[in-house]
């Protein structure tokens, strides 16, 4: 959904978004219209659905539900800094292509994770996204 309207909305106004650029932007542009309509698509709160699997995959792994607050945390240890901050690098790489952040902090070979979509103000697909990615990351580091 695009701005809360029908899907036959969305699909007109990419037509019409194509054809005013059509004779003014190269086809590449297209496809960047087509990925930015997806990422918005990812940008939204989980469904009570998604949630109730997402969440049950993650938790298996050490994630935890934040009290309080819609968020997931996880804590993570390493042998040493080097270590902790090569996975802390990869994470950063990964999140800045996703436009994503997390919130963290790392003490020597210590790492405390903190995901939460502020844009729709809690879990979105993106949190899950990043926090596998993150489990990934950590994994191959050991």
């Amino acid at each position: 959904m695009f701005f809360g309207v029908d899907v036959q909305l969305d699909l007109i106004l990419i037509n019409i978004i194509q054809m005013k650029f059509l004779s003014f932007r190269p086809l590449s542009f297209h496809g960047k219209v087509r990925r930015c309509f997806a990422k918005m698509a990812n940008r939204s709160k989980l469904t009570p659905e998604e949630r109730a699997t997402e969440l049950d995959q993650l938790k298996q792994t050490g994630w935890k539900e934040v009290e309080g607050r819609d968020a997931i945390y996880k804590e993570y240890s390493f042998k040493n800094f080097n270590e902790a901050f090569g996975v802390m690098t990869r994470v950063a790489m990964q999140a800045e292509k996703m436009d994503h952040h997390p919130e963290w902090f790392n003490v020597y070979n210590k790492l405390q994770v903190t995901l939460s979509s502020h844009d729709v103000n809690g879990l979105s697909h993106r949190d899950i996204t990043l926090a596998k990615f993150i489990d990934n990351a950590a994994a191959k580091s050991v």
